[in-house]
């Protein structure tokens, strides 16, 4: 395992394999270096990348210093970045609430040079509804009482897990890694929500974001998740969309790895 300090002072564990350019990829929910999809993606990218798997704040190895706010986890990918770059460009990669926080880095991170980005989780019109106001205080609450497995079957609800899994989860053998990383979930909600609210996306918030980016969404997933990236892609200065075919939020890494790799590899 390898560390690397953010600003703050944080440390951030983080894994490297593979050659050739550096990749960094960002996690959303719930997941870390040991526990999610990642690590067969990047098992599938390292024959082309030197590819970074990191645990976010407070997941896995890495530390999580009091007060939680999203420029933090901002600066722990700056930190990698430097790391994994040396002065040169770095790409960057993430899915879900990692795209979110992907993006938002790219925008304060010059030396990102491309960004893919699957299925931000937004919500741009009214083909959903929209993240409650208390949501947040709500999810706070849960885990201020130690309830973390309702913390997560909340957030499971939020997303759109179907009822028959959400109560079945917790007599599987995943319900105690996901308890235990649960409360994380309102670092990811600070970072989604101010575009969870079923308002269209201003091009102007995202007018830093100079990368050239590949905006991406499954052919099986909802409506509202398609129109949100496809409407993040007209919104990016410098955007290409591209739909997956078959594919669901929960993307396979055989699917989405190609795609990453044909855009990373070809000239800007």
């Amino acid at each position: 395992m390898n560390t690397v300090r953010s600003a703050d002072g944080t440390a951030i564990a983080f894994t490297r394999a593979g050659h050739g350019p550096a990749l960094i990829l960002v996690d959303g929910a719930l997941c870390s270096r040991s526990f999610g999809p990642l690590a067969k993606l990047a098992a599938q990218l390292t024959p082309h990348f030197t590819v970074y798997t990191y645990d976010r704040r407070g997941r896995g190895d890495s530390g999580d210093t009091p007060p939680y706010s999203p420029e933090r986890e901002v600066e722990d990918i700056e930190a990698l970045v430097a790391l994994a770059g040396q002065g040169e460009p770095v790409y960057v990669a993430g899915t879900s609430s990692g795209a979110a926080l992907a993006l938002d880095a790219a925008g304060g991170i010059p030396a990102i040079g491309k960004l893919a980005l699957y299925e931000p989780p937004f919500i741009v019109d009214d083909t959903r509804s929209a993240i409650p106001d208390d949501y947040l205080a709500r999810l706070n609450r849960l885990l201020a009482e130690g309830r973390r497995g309702d913390a997560v079957k909340m957030f499971m609800r939020f997303v759109g897990t179907p009822a028959f899994v959400t109560a079945i989860m917790p007599f599987t053998p995943v319900w105690s890694k996901l308890k235990a990383v649960a409360h994380t979930l309102p670092y990811d909600i600070s970072i989604v929500q101010d575009h969870q609210r079923g308002a269209p996306l201003s091009s102007s918030e995202w007018a830093a974001v100079k990368a050239p980016t590949l905006v991406a969404a499954g052919g099986k997933s909802p409506a509202w998740m398609t129109n949100a990236t496809r409407a993040l892609a007209d919104a990016l200065p410098d955007a290409t969309y591209r739909t997956l075919p078959g594919q669901t939020h929960i993307v396979k890494p055989q699917v989405l790895a190609p795609a990453l790799t044909e855009f990373f590899s070809a000239a800007s």
